[in-house]
């Protein structure tokens, strides 16, 4: 997947007739366009397997990702997308959501000299996103400030192509084996080190959603590792609690505290943090 500049897979240009493209995104194993054309505004998602590298083993899920995702969006009950599979891997489409995510809309906020606190409606719309997909059995597993998009009208949770909550078919599906460490709960991050794999809960999500509201107030993550420390190394001190001695400013501070405490029986419930908030 190196070299020439990438292309759209021929299957989604026939289906969206794109007039306009942008590349968004172009990582390890994953792209991500902005398309517009006579049918809408979509976001496509292209994923493809990771070559082994000397630093990296080979991460064939990627290629799945997407697929994947398509089924989650399926089985939610979602509309306006598509699926499937292209030569290197899968592909999806779905609709674009404008607005900012919640790291770009608190960066005020993180402004040493600014006197701005984060707004609470802010961190309710993101509730209130993560609490629908709550109340439909499902666990994220993948919570971050860049998948919460604060649109106009509503918070929208994006990308889906971890969650956990009902059947997704077999040659689409791979083991969850964790996520950003940043926002990763002690228990995922200790169960990944142990087995290699974790499993997805609601519990784990309140506390990456705590994580991701601390770090877009504050600017520092929730557990204290060297910005270099190896995966391994940032996933021991999640697993041991080695939380920083930082709270979010003004009514968040106790609320996220409480989101990141090390127990999951000990965390407020996403439903519970959002009648906090109102």
């Amino acid at each position: 997947m190196s070299g020439s500049p990438p292309e759209l897979p021929l299957v989604v240009l026939d289906a969206l007739m794109p007039t306009t493209q942008r590349l968004v995104a172009n990582r390890r194993g994953s792209m991500v366009w902005e398309v517009e054309g006579d049918r809408g505004r979509y976001a496509v998602k292209v994923g493809y397997p990771i070559e082994a590298t000397a630093d990296w083993p080979a991460q064939p899920w990627t290629a799945l990702a997407p697929a994947r995702e398509g089924t989650v969006l399926h089985r939610l009950g979602f509309d306006d997308f598509a699926y499937g599979e292209w030569d290197h891997g899968t592909w999806n489409f779905q609709p674009w959501h404008e607005g900012p995510d919640l790291y770009q809309l608190w960066e005020p906020c993180r402004n040493r000299d600014s006197l701005i606190e984060p707004h609470t409606n802010d961190a309710l719309g993101c509730v209130e996103a993560l609490a629908e997909l709550h109340a439909k059995g499902w666990a994220h597993g993948d919570i971050q400030p860049a998948h919460f998009i604060i649109g106009p009208e509503r918070t929208h949770l994006i990308d889906l192509a971890l969650a956990r909550g009902g059947l997704v078919p077999q040659g689409y599906d791979f083991p969850f084996r964790g996520c950003l460490v940043h926002y990763e709960a002690p228990e995922i991050a200790r169960s990944v080190l142990t087995t290699g794999e974790a499993e997805p809960t609601q519990e784990a999500d309140v506390y990456a959603l705590g994580a991701s509201l601390l770090i877009s107030a504050t600017g520092w993550r929730a557990v204290e590792y060297a910005d270099d420390a190896p995966r391994p190394v940032q996933r021991e001190a999640v697993a041991n609690g080695k939380r920083r001695p930082v709270k979010a400013p003004g009514e968040l501070g106790e609320l996220v505290d409480a989101m990141l405490s090390y127990s999951p029986g000990d965390r407020p419930t996403i439903y519970e943090v959002g009648k906090a908030l109102s």
